[in-house]
């Protein structure tokens, strides 16, 4: 998949990221505050202290992190078989 360059962090828990192919654009994370992990975000600074990860991945903490593929998917609103057409099986085709 294509790896996130840049991650800025948005008012209101939304993320502007630009990956590696040129494509770029916000998501909003707003729908995840409070829930779980990401209670964590009540406190706006943890979430400001978004970065990549070694491995692509857009993290927070060790405990805080969000698969970059999703995002990507989200932000070009493809599905996966977009991305990857492989994963088709001839049935599928």
């Amino acid at each position: 998949m294509v790896k996130p360059v840049a991650v800025i962090p948005l008012p209101g828990y939304r993320l502007h990221l630009k990956y590696a192919d040129g494509v770029e654009g916000e998501v909003d994370l707003s729908r995840f505050v409070g829930k779980g992990v990401f209670a964590e975000w009540h406190d706006v600074t943890a979430f400001e202290a978004v970065t990549i990860g070694d491995h692509g991945e857009i993290r927070w903490n060790e405990n805080i992190d969000i698969c970059s593929d999703a995002l990507y998917l989200e932000i070009t609103r493809k599905s996966p078989d977009d991305i990857f057409p492989n994963l088709k099986t001839p049935a599928d085709a």
